[in-house]
């Protein structure tokens, strides 16, 4: 959840780890801080809120060094305050951790009773006194990291630097992202590509258990123990020029706009330009073949499996179960051997999903993964991945790589339709050309900008919202609903709209607007219904449709945007944009902090 950069080399660090941690900074923002050598003495700088609280904290006490390591933080332990925030550290050692050490309270007596003296209320000071108490015995910075890394229980990325050891880093990981970058006499650690890209394009992606030593001249990789690694060095796609808001207000708008694009990416992946047919990688199973499939993900990710999970059992006529991922383990359903095991998360890095897919692993259970992220955890212990080209995505809220995720579970639907029988060559024709169509239709939603700003001063004045939606259109009422929430702190429900009347009706009056999804599918009218029956209760109707759907739903409707006309199959897709464009005016209206909302993180790699 936490982000963490350093670097080792000839340049002045601060400057360099500021600006990882500025691209990191979507991972938790509670707090920052950096630690850097100088003359051989290890100095911090701290402060709690934004990085913006750190950087006018260096610019009043620049901090030099040319080795350093920084920290942007998502609380876990402890309140979010200048005493525990990171790096944490003593006169001999700094560290900054991403995760949670879940035998930090036996190590933390075992620390005090041998005179270790604790600052914090966190869990990642204990790695730091564990680390200084080995430094103590004599032991060299390398054998004293070694020896805490493998006392400590729970998922961990971990950096130190060592007083008197200029040009020394060590890092490790267990269970939570660390990559290494490759400069010109310089290296870098940090939690992902994106915090690198500036700096280098050479990155190496750490695997479980391991940890590496980094000087100006290289990396060296090995077990917990010592073993040498040898880990391969990549090249990744990711520049520094693909992030920056271009002239939008805000991150959260520009992703917002690249939904046309990214779905046309992600279909130029998918589709065979040739025979305009579905390609899939090489899949170590056949889909012809598998019993049934499991869905599990978390948040909006999760609204997508949703979907799929309609797609899936009605084209492709394959059994679908679905859970969020935080749950699927505790419940242990019985699950059936040779299955297909779908798991999708934005950064690949998500650990309630990390550890569902190991849970399915151990049940023999086929894992395919949708991920953004191609070298993340998930991707490397999947059986196989499928891309979603979405790009960076730096506001916290998911936008265009929930698009993307549809667009690849709608592409997987029709080929697995098709090897099961389900889909003959017309029908599959007719459901890519739906598909290809799609980029050029969600260009046209943002047509209805000032239509969309217009229904965002409505909702912006009210407490609490209701989101409907029947069929697939419910998994986008639960995503419009949740982007409201995370974005503008006013409360959203979503509900199948034919529950309405089993108990939500009883809130509807005229300060409880109604967002409703509604295009022209065969449960459109079915859906016109309930809008009617809230209606009668003095309901405020606040209607996403088609030009057919408009005709009709206009008599009862306080204001109704008219998106362009779609396949039935692809709605979905074309339905979330404006949901999520409503929630992001509504955020702009209100004054939040649209990119950074509070308590919220990009990448949740805690449990």
């Amino acid at each position: 959840m936490c982000g963490i950069c350093g670097v080792v080399g000839l340049r002045h660090a601060t400057p360099i780890v500021l600006e990882g941690l500025r691209r990191l900074e979507y991972r938790g923002y509670d707090s920052a801080g950096i630690a850097t050598l100088v003359d051989g003495r290890v100095e911090r700088r701290r402060a709690a809120g934004k990085l913006d609280n750190l950087a006018s904290l260096l610019e009043r006490e620049p901090l030099a060094g040319k080795t350093g390591i920084g920290h942007t933080r998502w609380a876990t332990h402890g309140a979010p305050t200048t005493c525990n925030a990171h790096p944490h550290g003593t006169q001999r050692v700094a560290i900054v951790h991403n995760g949670i050490i879940e035998n930090f309270e036996t190590l933390r007596q075992e620390l005090e009773a041998a005179g270790q003296v604790f600052e914090t209320e966190t869990d990642s000071e204990t790695i730091a006194l564990l680390v200084d108490y080995y430094l103590q015995q004599g032991l060299s910075p390398r054998n004293s990291a070694l020896k805490a890394l493998k006392r400590l229980e729970g998922a961990y990325a971990i950096a130190m630097i060592f007083a008197g050891h200029e040009g020394l880093m060590i890092g490790a990981c267990n269970n939570a992202p660390l990559a290494v970058g490759f400069g010109d006499d310089e290296l870098f650690l940090g939690s992902d590509s994106l915090a690198l890209a500036p700096l280098t394009r050479r990155i190496t992606y750490m695997e479980n258990g391991d940890c590496v030593v980094i000087t100006p001249q290289g990396a060296e990789f090995m077990t917990f123990d010592g073993t040498p690694l040898v880990r391969p060095v990549q090249i990744t796609a990711l520049t520094a020029g693909s992030i920056g808001k271009d002239g939008y207000r805000h991150y959260m708008e520009k992703e917002l706009h690249e939904h046309p694009l990214v779905i046309g990416q992600t279909l130029q992946r998918m589709i065979d330009p040739a025979t305009r047919k579905v390609t899939l990688p090489d899949l170590p199973f056949d889909l012809a073949t598998v019993p049934r499939a499991v869905i599990t993900a978390c948040g909006s990710a999760f609204y997508a499996g949703m979907v799929g999970r309609y797609w899936l059992e009605e084209i492709a006529r394959l059994p679908v179960d679905i859970d969020v991922a935080s749950e699927m383990r505790y419940r242990n359903p019985p699950l059936t051997p040779g299955s297909l095991g779908l798991l999708i998360s934005q950064s690949g890095e998500t650990a309630d999903t990390l550890a569902a897919l190991r849970s399915l692993r151990a049940d023999a259970i086929h894992i395919l993964s949708v991920l953004n992220v191609e070298h993340s955890t998930m991707a490397r212990e999947s059986d196989v991945i499928l891309g979603t080209v979405a790009g960076p995505e730096i506001s916290v809220a998911s936008t265009k790589a929930f698009t993307a995720q549809l667009t690849i579970l709608a592409c997987l639907t029709i080929a697995t339709a098709r090897a099961r029988g389900k889909l003959d060559p017309l029908g599959e024709e007719e459901l890519v050309a739906a598909l290809m169509d799609l980029p050029s239709r969600a260009a046209e939603v943002f047509n209805q900008g000032a239509a969309i700003r217009q229904m965002a001063s409505i909702v912006a004045e009210a407490r609490d919202v209701l989101y409907l939606g029947r069929g697939s259109m419910f998994p986008v009422a639960m995503e419009g609903a949740l982007k409201l929430k995370e974005i503008s702190y006013i409360h959203a429900e979503a509900y199948a709209a034919g529950e309405m009347k089993h108990g939500p009706i009883s809130l509807i009056d005229r300060t409880v607007p109604i967002v409703a999804s509604v295009p022209s599918t065969p449960l459109f009218d079915k859906t016109l219904s309930n809008l009617q029956e809230a209606k009668a209760r003095g309901g405020r109707l606040l209607v996403f449709t088609d030009t057919e759907g408009a005709e009709r739903v206009s008599a009862i409707a306080e204001q109704v945007v008219v998106l362009p006309r779609v396949h039935d199959f692809v709605a979905p897709i074309l339905q979330t944009i404006p949901v999520q464009m409503l929630a992001y005016e509504v955020a702009v209206l209100k004054g939040t902090d649209v990119d950074q909302p509070r308590n919220l993180a990009k990448s949740v790699t805690v449990e």
